[in-house]
């Protein structure tokens, strides 16, 4: 018998715990047994493994114990460190900001449980899924935990020793032998078991030519600069009131995704052709397709990549803009009275010839307007029951809305 107490998370016990350290354990044991190696063999390997492996975990909650009442102990904004598979207390609380910040939190603790004069190059990490993490939040933690260093080989991230539903993970960590990296490797017909896989950098391709965009010579004007600048500002400022308005209709992501290109169309602006329309249009169209992310920065290339080719031939802005719209209602089939941006953006292109205090005002009524279409024809309202939608702007038009009327005001000042 051999007892497993890679817990480093109360180091002052007369036994630690042992978890999820137990399966280096058993796969390198395992694979020497399966080759043939006598019992004692497999003994001195299980208990060299074991004077190895560390372990710690954190979770954002308890979990449900079969029977008994849950227990409620972990407040919110925090997460504990160091609790045991069954549930039990762990060593602290700290204040949950990121996962980048807990999984620092944990390397920091295996780093000083262990013994670093192992003389290894080959530190193993196993990330386990404590049971109800997301694949989504473990991928994140695992590329924490890459960018850490810590490891060389990783282990998962999978739900391999997990603690029923608990919110949480554990890492656990092992400074392998040439010989327990191989144990490790050896495949497993067990369909929980990820395999091991080497920790390297992602390899990177570049584009086919043709594929790579062309940088657009930069230019200067201050006029532009501070309109885009400004344009950026209010979508920035108008964050959470977008959000707000998107979750009535869509999945409360509007603002941001507004939020998220303005930071970085105006992190771009010293690199833009500010002087030349018939290039700025392209280029603003490239930067929102790769900043914006999801079906809006694909529209808004289409529209100003075709806003630029109506500059380039002769069109005044006015008219290139309107140009560009149709191209959109083209690709995506939406029209005014569909309940999107275009009931706000198409009245105020029309207006804009004569002011555009006069594009602002029409902005405001088209987006006002959607509020009483209590059925979307087009963007993801569409699949929104109607009762959500009643009495709400749609969030898109209603951008529209606030950008014309944040410039009538900067132009009237």
């Amino acid at each position: 018998m051999v007892v497993v107490d890679d817990d480093i998370a109360l180091p002052d016990l007369p036994q630690p715990r042992g978890v999820a350290g137990t399966l280096f354990v058993h796969k390198i044991a395992g694979a020497l047994a399966e080759q043939g190696a006598d019992l004692d063999a497999v003994e001195a390997a299980a208990r060299g493994v074991i004077a190895r492996v560390a372990s710690i975990g954190m979770s954002l909650d308890t979990c449900t114990v079969p029977g008994s009442p849950k227990e409620n102990r972990i407040g919110a904004g925090k997460a504990e460190l160091g609790l045991g598979i069954h549930g039990e207390p762990g060593v602290e609380q700290v204040d949950f900001t990121s996962a980048k910040v807990a999984m620092d939190t944990v390397v920091a603790k295996l780093q000083s449980g262990t013994d670093p004069n192992t003389g290894s190059a080959n530190n193993v990490a196993l990330i386990n899924n404590l049971g109800a993490t997301t694949p989504l939040e473990m991928s994140v933690l695992t590329h924490a935990l890459a960018q850490s260093g810590l490891a060389s080989h990783v282990i998962g991230p999978a739900p391999m020793m997990t603690s029923l539903d608990m919110h949480g993970f554990s890492v656990s960590v092992l400074a392998a032998s040439d010989d327990e990296l191989a144990a490790l490797a050896v495949p497993v017909n067990l369909a929980a078991w990820p395999g091991m896989q080497p920790m390297q950098p992602v390899a990177i391709t570049p584009l086919p030519d043709g594929l790579t965009p062309i940088e657009p010579i930069p230019s200067a004007n201050a006029t532009t600069r501070r309109t885009i600048e400004s344009v950026a500002d209010l979508l920035i400022s108008a964050e959470s009131a977008l959000n707000a308005l998107d979750a009535k209709s869509g999945d409360g992501d509007t603002g941001s995704t507004l939020a998220t290109a303005a930071h970085a169309l105006k992190s771009r602006l010293d690199r833009l052709p500010l002087a030349d329309l018939t290039q700025l249009f392209p280029a603003l169209g490239n930067e929102l397709s790769q900043t914006m992310g999801g079906s809006s920065g694909v529209i808004l290339a289409i529209y100003f990549n075709a806003a630029g080719d109506a500059c380039a031939n002769g069109a005044p802005v006015p008219r290139a803009l309107i140009e560009g719209l149709d191209r959109v209602s083209q690709v995506g089939g939406a029209q005014v009275g569909d309940r999107t941006m275009v009931d706000a953006l198409h009245p105020a292109l029309a207006a804009l010839p004569n002011g555009i205090a006069a594009a602002a005002a029409a902005a405001r009524q088209g987006a006002d307007s959607t509020a009483a279409i209590h059925r979307a024809k087009a963007g993801r309202a569409a699949y929104v029951p109607e009762e959500n939608l009643k009495g709400h702007n749609d969030p898109g038009a209603e951008a529209v809305a606030l950008l014309f009327e944040g410039l009538a005001r900067e132009m009237e000042s």
